[in-house]
C-alpha cells in the first residue's frame, strides 16, 4: 500500500459493484448467463437512477482506468445509461449456466426429473441431452438464440473472478475507487472471493437489479461496507 508523506498508510479505495438493470428474463426468472439480452424500458430507468445514487456517494466519479464492465449487453447498457464509460472485463461475465440457460428453475427440474439448484448442484448435474440451441422471442419482439452447453461450475466462477479482483486491487491500493458493472451471481461470488469465504456463501447475498454494493478494507480486513443499495 502506498504511503503518504507523513509515513501513514494511504487510504485504500473502495470497490463498487453495480448489477445491471431489469431484463425480460430477470422478470420471468429464466437463467440468464451468456445469452446477450438487452435491458427493458424499466431496466433503463433503473440504470439511470442507479447512476444518480452512486454519484451522490462518489461525486468525483471514477478515473477512466478504474471502470470495468462485463462484455454482455445488459451490463454495458447499464453502465452507459448510468453515466459511466467502462473498459470491458471478460472476468465479469455472468455464470455460464450451461444446460439451464434460458430456462426457469421449475422447467429445469421438470426436464431433470427431480429438484435442481444451481448453487447446490450446478450445470454439471443436468443431463447432456439438455444441450443444444434454440430460439426465443423476447417481449420486445427481438429474436435471440439460446445456447445450452456444458456451462461452468461454481468453483469455475470462483476462480475466474479472482482475475477481476486482481485488476481492482492495485488501483484500490493506490487510493482510487473502482467500479464493476456486471451481474447478480458473478458479483455475489466475487464478494465471497473478496471475503475469503466459501463460494456457497454467495447464495445468501441478495442483489437486486440496478442495485449497488461496496467492498472495502477495514482495519486490514476485506469487508462488505454496503450491500444492495
Amino acid at each position: 500500500m502506498s504511503q503518504t508523506n507523513s509515513g501513514k498508510a494511504a487510504a485504500t479505495g473502495r470497490l463498487v459493484l453495480l448489477r445491471h438493470g431489469e431484463t425480460a428474463w430477470s422478470v420471468s426468472g429464466q437463467h440468464t448467463g451468456r445469452t446477450d439480452i438487452p435491458l427493458t424500458a424499466a431496466g433503463e430507468e433503473q440504470a439511470l437512477d442507479a447512476g444518480k445514487r452512486i454519484r451522490s456517494l462518489f461525486p468525483e466519479g471514477f478515473d477512466d482506468d478504474c471502470m470495468f464492465a462485463s462484455p454482455l449487453k445488459r451490463a454495458q447498457q447499464t453502465a452507459r445509461i448510468a453515466g459511466f464509460h467502462p473498459h470491458t472485463l471478460p472476468a465479469l461475465a455472468e455464470w455460464d449456466y450451461g444446460r439451464a440457460e434460458g430456462r426457469t428453475r421449475q422447467t429445469v427440474a421438470q426436464m431433470h426429473g427431480g429438484s435442481w439448484d444451481v448453487w447446490r448442484d450446478g450445470p454439471d448435474a443436468l443431463d447432456p441431452s439438455m444441450e443444444g440451441e434454440w430460439e426465443e422471442t423476447l417481449p420486445n419482439g427481438e429474436r435471440i438464440t439460446v445456447h445450452n452447453g456444458a456451462g461452468e461450475s461454481l468453483q469455475d466462477v470462483y476462480e475466474r473472478v479472482q482475475l477481476a479482483i486482481d485488476q481492482a486491487l492495485p488501483l484500490m491500493e493506490d487510493g482510487r475507487n473502482v467500479l464493476f458493472v456486471a451481474h447478480a451471481h458473478v458479483l455475489r461470488i466475487l464478494t465471497s472471493r473478496w471475503l475469503g469465504v466459501e463460494p456457497q456463501f454467495a447464495r445468501l447475498l441478495r442483489l437486486d437489479t440496478a442495485h449497488y454494493s461496496i467492498l472495502s478494507v477495514y482495519k486490514g480486513d476485506r469487508v462488505i461496507e454496503r450491500w444492495n443499495c
